[in-house]
């Protein structure tokens, strides 16, 4: 946090405002690939500040947001067993179900655990022989590399009872989906800066020249965002579509080798269901054939799922930027941060959380209306 207030400064945010109406000639549309990005644009008021043309969408970049219903309810299959031990991180256990969640759960008797990181669950696992371990690893690109880890950790001390319930999510086909899209707006992205140090950004690169769209990787505080739209709009008013780096003090073009080096040993890629957005080929990670026997669907048989989202959540429409928190009926009344109706209202990175946090009401409705 050492550097944390320069990045903040009132005086350079309000000369890079300055530049970004003086360079703005037309409406533009961009889209932040994070929930981080989302959660301070909506909590500093930047969407608010920005000239009128631009236009910023919230894409589907919260991991919590995105993880799919199925595998919520296989977790909550997995950890009723008597013999389970479940374990993830805290934001996890709130997020609907199909018919509960996992802390309704574990006050009912199930022993789901908070964990810091997926090295608590394997040594949990190791301290007790005696119980099934399993992690519900879920995220983008950017936790994958501390589940591989814990993956190749599990399997150098032989632990049978530690698995891995996979709900991996990766980046570009989500930006390729919403780019096919029918009636796609997005004309330039502000990618993940934290995604792209694990893995660079070469990946983005027959994206943005195929689609026409820059890209730009970006931090994540009010500075960072403010210099990424700008340096993104100064890219569309001049009809360019290349990779930026924003984000120079953390991202590399190549990444970080030993990580991915990890990532590509215990994953393959798979397709995915992404949460309210559906299947997306080629979009998720799954456990490599060599440590299959990690692998939590295997290990238990859950059977076949029903599963359903709440009528009145419009999460699939929130994710994909269609709308915007207050376009939902549910928004602020049957749907809060207490009780959310679907997983955007849920962590601090969803779309729904940011607004109600930043206090961002509903318009009335008129008189009459229904």
């Amino acid at each position: 946090m050492r550097y944390l207030d320069e990045y903040r400064d009132p005086e350079l945010a309000r000369t890079l405002l300055t530049e970004l109406h003086k360079v703005t000639t037309r409406p533009w549309t961009l889209m932040e690939l994070c929930g981080g990005q989302t959660n301070t644009i909506v909590r500093q008021g930047i969407d608010e500040l920005l000239p009128g043309g631009i236009r910023m969408i919230h894409g589907p970049g919260c991991p919590v947001c995105v993880t799919p219903l199925e595998i919520l309810d296989q977790a909550m299959a997995i950890a009723g067993r008597p013999e389970v031990t479940l374990t993830s991180f805290g934001d996890m256990l709130r997020v609907p179900g199909s018919r509960t969640d996992l802390l309704a759960l574990r006050a009912r008797g199930a022993d789901v655990r908070v964990v810091y990181s997926p090295m608590d669950a394997v040594n949990l696992a190791r301290e007790h022989p005696d119980r099934q371990v399993v992690f519900l690893a879920v995220g983008f690109e950017t936790t994958a590399p501390a589940n591989a880890m814990a993956v190749l950790h599990a399997s150098a001390l032989g632990l049978p009872n530690f698995s891995l319930l996979v709900s991996h999510v990766l980046v570009p086909p989500a930006m390729t989906a919403v780019l096919r899209s029918p009636g796609c707006r997005v004309q330039g992205f502000l990618a993940a800066g934290h995604v792209c140090a694990v893995m660079g950004w070469t990946e983005y690169e027959p994206i943005a020249a195929a689609y026409g769209v820059p890209v730009v990787v970006t931090g994540f505080e009010p500075l960072d965002l403010l210099e990424g739209i700008l340096m993104t709009v100064r890219q569309l008013e001049q009809g360019h579509h290349v990779v930026q780096n924003q984000y120079a003090r953390a991202v590399r073009r190549e990444g970080n080798r030993a990580a991915q080096d990890a990532i590509r040993r215990v994953f393959r890629v798979t397709d995915r269901t992404w949460r309210g957005i559906g299947a997306i080929p080629a979009s998720g990670l799954t456990l490599t054939d060599e440590f299959a026997a990690f692998d939590a669907t295997r290990r238990f048989d859950v059977g076949r799922l029903v599963v359903r989202e709440h009528p009145d959540c419009i999460a699939g429409d929130i994710l994909t930027g269609a709308k915007v928190p207050t376009d939902c009926r549910a928004y602020g009344t049957a749907c809060t941060p207490r009780s959310p109706l679907g997983a955007p209202m849920v962590s601090a990175e969803g779309t729904c959380a940011a607004y109600h946090s930043a206090g961002r009401r509903r318009a009335p409705r008129p008189e009459g209306s229904r």
